[in-house]
């Protein structure tokens, strides 16, 4: 029977993504954040002139804590067959980066896609893309505390897990068909004051 457990990646860190069968038309590449600019840069002059997709993803278990993935494509500018331009090659990227300096550099100048791509990232994970022309938040308001996509982000947000949460206000507390009495607000506002 094969094993189950994680393999193991430098530092002694589990990785998920190792777990997932080989994708039959790309390479799997891992990099460290010191190395990851000079193997984009590299990748770029090879012939790697499509950045598909950039994303990343969060183990909290794990050191580093956060992968940023790279999907790139590339296309042969020699003249194909039909059926050699349908197949291109394919890599997925794979760097580590340590929750304590979430930092990686940019590939908005190699790649002008990475633009809002890296936008998204540093908006949703808090991953900072050094060089980043306009590195701001995309999705979430300009005011808004903390990082959604992180493992450890609060499920109400953080601004409404430090308001009380009344206990009685559930939904299984109240009979279907009930109209709103006003008295679920007014024991609310009544337990706020005693806070």
């Amino acid at each position: 029977m094969p094993s189950t457990q994680t393999p193991p990646i430098a530092g002694g860190a589990i990785d998920p993504p190792s777990l997932r069968p080989p994708i039959a038309d790309a390479r799997i590449e891992r990099v460290d954040a010191a190395r990851v600019r000079a193997r984009l840069e590299e990748l770029h002059a090879q012939g790697w002139t499509m950045l598909l997709d950039l994303g990343a993803a969060d183990y909290p278990l794990r050191t580093p804590r956060f992968d940023v993935v790279y999907h790139l494509l590339k296309l042969s500018a020699a003249a194909r067959t039909v059926a050699e331009v349908g197949t291109p090659e394919r890599m997925r990227l794979l760097c580590g980066v340590e929750a304590d300096d979430a930092r990686v550099p940019t590939a908005s100048d190699l790649w002008p896609s990475a633009d809002w791509a890296e936008r998204e990232v540093f908006d949703l994970f808090g991953i900072v893309f050094d060089g980043h022309p306009d590195l701001r938040r995309i999705q979430m308001p300009h005011t808004w505390e903390g990082h959604p996509l992180r493992k450890d982000y609060p499920l109400r947000g953080p601004a409404r897990e430090r308001s009380p949460r009344p206990a009685f206000a559930l939904k299984s507390n109240v009979q279907a068909g009930v109209p709103p009495s006003g008295e679920t607000l007014a024991a609310l506002q009544e337990q706020r004051k005693k806070s």
